[in-house]
């Protein structure tokens, strides 16, 4: 009895797994992309330390045409700066 119930959990698990990936297959846009966020961007997930009202942190950016480059800390202060990340594509 010991060893039935043992192998049912096993296939409902790997059921509930292979649904799950399925699920994220077709929201990310395919098998490669889950794989990619599973092996890359999930094991560097978690929260920064970063509130409302603490200086930007200081990186360096590239411009829209791609030939340029520039440090954050070059642009704040004097105006107001707005910086958009998404994907217009």
């Amino acid at each position: 009895m010991n060893l039935r119930w043992w192998k049912w959990t096993a296939i409902a698990v790997g059921v509930i797994l292979a649904l799950g990936y399925g699920a994220l297959s077709h929201f990310m846009g395919g098998p490669r992309d889950v794989y990619g966020f599973l092996r890359y961007a999930l094991p560097h997930w978690h929260r920064g330390d970063l509130r409302v009202g603490n200086p930007a942190p200081d990186v360096e950016l590239v411009t829209l045409d791609g030939q340029s480059r520039f440090a954050l800390r070059d642009r704040t202060g004097r105006r107001p700066l707005v910086l958009i990340f998404g994907s217009y594509t």
